[in-house]
């Protein structure tokens, strides 16, 4: 009987190449558009009735990343890869993940990678192509229905949503639920978001994205005034957190402040993982308290390498900056 050949990884490269959500599968779906000046794009997917959403930040190709996650009640998916030590190539990070929903929200996550996948977007391993997308999620579970959440397929769509430019802000994508001011209890939260600053000094620049849900407040760095909060019991403003921690009994669950920091400079990941660790100090001078035993708060950083080599002391100071705003 005469033996047929075997296919090679070659040959079942070529074949992955042809089949649907693989390598070649770019030249027959849509398109990305156009990326931001930053080389990345932002999409929202938004459920305005069950309080919910997720916000998806595609990098581009070589984007490098680290991680940084504070708090001791952390949501994450894929955060390892990031780290020192770990990673099958120093610079290979395709997307993060923000999402409402706690941990059932994760799912999200599926469906970019198949959505990027599907886009020949991802590392090529021979035998199919495989994005590397880190996601973590924030608790709004008490926001609206509580067994709503994103699923691969709103993953999917706030990649299809992504835009370079104009991605909106406020009660959309992973902030749509978002509160703050729990520790009086539901009844007297105030609203949360998503948020997104952008600042240039030079060549270099940086931009931060953060979905903000707190236990505490969020005040200005500037005067350290109340932005948002507990609400006072009669009448307009908000209850100052010194006043009630005194009486507190136990610190409430639905809290966690997520983020990606993205710049064009070109950062080694060692770099990246310092510039990322600082971005927290950010939150530390706006959100009281941060980084609780409750929290989960994560932070990325994604260096896009697009511009030439900065000082980091610099970029450290404006992703401080940023993560505050």
């Amino acid at each position: 009987m005469k033996r047929l050949p075997q296919r090679t990884p070659r040959r079942r490269a070529a074949a992955a190449d042809r089949a649907p959500g693989r390598r070649g599968a770019a030249a027959h779906g849509e398109p990305l558009p156009p990326s931001s000046d930053l080389g990345t794009l932002i999409g929202h997917w938004t459920d305005a009735v069950g309080r919910t959403g997720c916000t998806v930040v595609l990098a581009p190709p070589a984007a490098g990343g680290a991680v940084a996650v504070r708090g001791g009640a952390p949501c994450t998916r894929e955060t390892e890869i990031f780290k020192l030590t770990r990673g099958v190539e120093p610079r290979l990070v395709h997307g993060v993940v923000l999402s409402g929903g706690s941990v059932f929200g994760l799912a999200a996550c599926d469906g970019v990678v198949r959505w990027l996948s599907a886009r020949g977007v991802g590392l090529q391993t021979g035998y199919a192509c495989v994005p590397i997308v880190a996601a973590a999620g924030l608790y709004d579970l008490a926001a609206g229905d509580p067994r709503a959440w994103p699923d691969a397929a709103a993953g999917a769509k706030a990649c299809a949503a992504a835009r370079g430019s104009g991605a909106a802000e406020a009660a959309v994508g992973a902030g749509t639920g978002a509160s703050v001011g729990k520790a009086a209890g539901p009844e007297r939260v105030s609203g949360g978001g998503i948020g997104i600053a952008r600042r240039q000094v030079g060549a270099m620049r940086v931009e931060a994205i953060v979905a903000v849900t707190a236990v505490g407040e969020v005040v200005d760095p500037a005067d350290g005034a109340i932005v948002a909060g507990v609400r006072a019991r009669r009448g307009r403003g908000f209850e100052p957190m010194r006043d009630l921690l005194a009486g507190a009994g136990s610190t409430p669950f639905g809290n966690t402040t997520i983020g990606v920091i993205v710049t064009d400079a070109g950062l080694t990941r060692e770099e990246a993982t310092e510039l990322v660790s600082t971005a927290h100090d950010g939150l530390a001078r706006t959100i009281r308290p941060v980084h609780t035993r409750v929290d989960g708060d994560t932070l990325f950083v994604l260096a896009t390498g697009a511009a030439v080599a900065g000082s980091l002391s610099m970029l450290e100071l404006i992703a401080l900056q940023q993560a505050a705003s």
